[in-house]
């Protein structure tokens, strides 16, 4: 008799055991699962900071050591222009040469000018807004029988500070993410707690459509936080 009351004492306990580990383990399911996944935004519209520009043109001719000679008067000239409108010495640089041998493409009626001889004039500078004020200065070089191609999209407006937009848009993104969730639990009738997890998307700079020396940065944040 005194055995069988022991075994029932244990049988008990160990349902008893069962039953807590059973609520204990169902709880904290419950509780994992509370948790709401938001998503946070922060954008930033900023002038860009560098730009390089390309002042390109062509000579054409028969004979190529004239045509290398008549190619250092050309960017002379195109240098001579860029310092009257302010540029430094520093931010000119002479671009690369090229050489195409018309002939080559032709079996029959081949064009007057066998040699196309391609280079260009580089500005590469931080004065943005001067490169903006001067880009169509093409005119000027055309009155001294210069035809210079530039176009909207060679012109290649840079932004570089990025690094020290990144935390301040972070914590901006995050707080923006914070305010959704907290609306999502006084609308859910719970208490937001903690961050479980977060994660930081990736930084976009993207050039304005209109004026291609602004930029739009943008970052999304995305956070889970637990609900309670």
């Amino acid at each position: 008799m005194k055995n069988s009351v022991v075994s029932a004492s244990i049988l008990a306990l160990g349902i008893s055991l069962a039953g807590l580990f059973v609520f204990l383990g169902m709880r904290t399911y419950a509780v994992k699962d509370r948790q709401v996944a938001v998503k946070g935004l922060s954008t930033r519209k900023v002038k860009a900071d560098h730009v390089v520009w390309p002042l390109s043109y062509a000579i054409v001719g028969n004979d190529l050591q004239a045509m290398y000679a008549h190619r250092e008067k050309v960017s002379a000239q195109i240098v001579e222009m860029l310092k009257s409108k302010g540029f430094k010495a520093e931010d000119i640089q002479q671009g690369n040469i090229s050489v195409d041998d018309k002939w080559n493409s032709y079996s029959e009626n081949r064009p007057e000018f066998r040699y196309e001889l391609s280079s260009s004039v580089v500005v590469s500078t931080d004065d943005v807004d001067r490169v903006k004020d001067n880009a169509g200065c093409q005119s000027e070089l055309l009155n001294r029988g210069i035809i210079v191609n530039t176009h909207d999209w060679e012109l290649d407006y840079q932004f570089n500070g990025l690094s020290e937009l990144k935390p301040e848009m972070i914590e901006e993104a995050t707080k923006n993410a914070r305010a959704v969730a907290q609306k999502f639990a006084d609308d859910a009738d719970c208490r937001l707690g903690s961050i479980s997890r977060a994660s930081q998307g990736q930084f976009t700079v993207e050039t304005d459509s209109y004026q291609p020396w602004f930029k739009h940065v943008r970052v999304v944040t995305t956070v889970d936080y637990m609900l309670e």
